[in-house]
C-alpha cells in the first residue's frame, strides 16, 4: 500500500488503452489520520477476478489537489 501526501503534475497525452477493473472508495482512518483509499480489483480478464490488485491511501492535503485537479481538467 502506497501513502500519497502530494502529486506531481504531469501532461500526458496518451493514447495507449488500459483494461477496465472495479474499484471501491474508503473514508478511513488509522491512528486519528484521516485518509481516502482508493482500493482497485482484477479485471475480468485476470486469473484471480476481485482480487485486491492496487491500493493508494491519499491524505487530506494530496486528496484536495486531486480534487483540483479534476474540477480544472473535467
Amino acid at each position: 500500500m502506497a501513502v500519497v501526501k502530494q502529486f506531481s503534475v504531469e501532461d500526458q497525452n496518451s493514447r495507449i488503452g488500459h483494461s477496465e477493473c472495479s474499484g471501491v472508495i474508503r473514508a478511513i482512518e488509522v491512528d486519528g489520520e484521516k485518509f481516502i483509499q482508493i482500493d482497485t480489483y482484477g479485471s475480468k480478464d485476470r486469473e484471480f477476478q476481485n482480487k485486491l490488485s492496487q491500493s493508494l491511501r491519499l491524505t487530506e492535503g494530496a486528496f484536495n489537489q486531486l480534487k483540483k485537479l479534476g474540477e480544472e481538467h473535467f
